[in-house]
């Protein structure tokens, strides 16, 4: 199809594993604020450029395909399988399917774990906003940014099956921006609970759950 294969110009499914992906995380995001949408558009772009690659224009294929030409025998690089890049690169060793390998169960792990995060959190954080106090409980009890950690799970999970140049390169920014509103947002919630909320930070980890049970300690 355009010289690539038939493995790709899919927009349809471009467009309908975009909407999936987005819709079922904004189910439960629920943005509101303009911070919220800075996060969910971020998320949003990010789906988007990866399916507009694994069924659109496979840019990532094209800038790499001498290279992987000279690696992998007999394979069609524009076709379905180059959509599974690591098992590509295996296929002369180990002939891996990319349906059932181990990445494959690993990467959907991944994502369902951000999802499972995502609508947990969103249960605590909408029923504390309703009281107006500090969330804490579910999974805030291990995490102040449990929200952020979930999209970034899913996106995660989703390079683990298909790496792209652009999201590969992308990621790394989005985290970042993420971590920037993270901070911004503990300004604000500073200056909203005051207290309750630097003694919840000090007990309570950013990001990563503390190895032990023990959050009696900065993770910082």
């Amino acid at each position: 199809m355009n010289g690539v294969g038939d493995g790709h110009g899919l927009w349809s499914l471009v467009l309908l594993n975009t909407c999936v992906f987005v819709g079922f995380a904004y189910s439960f995001f629920k943005p509101t604020t303009s911070r919220d949408w800075k996060v969910f558009g971020a998320y949003s772009t990010f789906i988007a450029a990866l399916f507009a690659e694994v069924y659109g224009y496979p840019l990532t294929m094209l800038l790499f395909h001498g290279w992987l030409a000279a690696r992998v025998e007999d394979a069609d690089l524009f076709g379905h399988e180059a959509r599974h890049f690591w098992s590509l690169l295996m296929r002369n060793h180990s002939n891996p399917d990319p349906h059932t390998g181990a990445l494959r169960f690993l990467s959907f792990a991944t994502v369902l774990a951000g999802f499972v995060l995502l609508a947990m959190a969103w249960h605590v954080l909408h029923l504390a906003q309703r009281r107006d106090r500090v969330a804490a409980t579910g999974p805030y009890r291990s995490i102040r940014h449990p929200q952020y950690v979930a999209l970034a799970l899913i996106m995660l999970g989703l390079l683990l099956h298909w790496p792209t140049l652009p999201t590969l390169s992308g990621l790394p920014l989005l985290l970042a921006m993420y971590l920037r509103l993270a901070i911004s947002e503990e300004r604000e919630l500073t200056r909203e609970f005051g207290e309750a909320w630097r003694d919840y930070a000090a007990m309570t980890p950013r990001f990563i759950p503390a190895l032990r049970g023990d959050h009696r300690r900065h993770a910082e």
